[in-house]
């Protein structure tokens, strides 16, 4: 059902410096940062060779990556998301076999245009996964 690893996700209290800390301290291309107000963040995205790094920080009160900072003010992993190829196809899969699939269970356009949903931490370990149609 998984393909690749597509992007991990860290979440961080201040994007303009965390893109540019990658930037020169670690070496790596950061694109300009991206609102996406239907998911309550702001992102940029650190392409690797093999994958990509999201940085995510909160856009508004309401954002769950602000409720992630006030548990972790200084950041850290927020999700990792893996490619699938048919994403409710994944979905029904994932809900027969007894896992959660978070909010109305219908994918949402994520930050590179495409299908996404998550599933619940409490089902894969505490990591929050996230699934992204290719």
């Amino acid at each position: 059902m998984l393909g690749r690893v597509n992007h991990i996700a860290l979440a961080v209290p201040n994007l303009a410096e965390a893109a540019e800390k990658y930037r020169s301290v670690l070496g790596v291309s950061v694109t300009a940062p991206d609102a996406l107000p239907e998911h309550g963040v702001s992102v940029v995205f650190v392409t690797l060779e093999n994958t990509k790094v999201e940085l995510l920080e909160p856009l508004g009160e309401d954002s769950p990556i602000a409720a992630f900072l006030a548990k972790n003010p200084a950041g850290g992993m927020h999700h990792i998301c893996y490619e699938v190829d048919d994403i409710l196809a994944a979905r029904d899969s994932l809900v027969a076999a007894g896992g959660r699939v978070l909010g109305d269970g219908q994918p949402k356009i994520g930050a590179h245009g495409k299908p996404v949903l998550f599933l619940h931490p409490k089902d894969f370990f505490g990591t929050l996964i996230e699934l992204e149609q290719v």
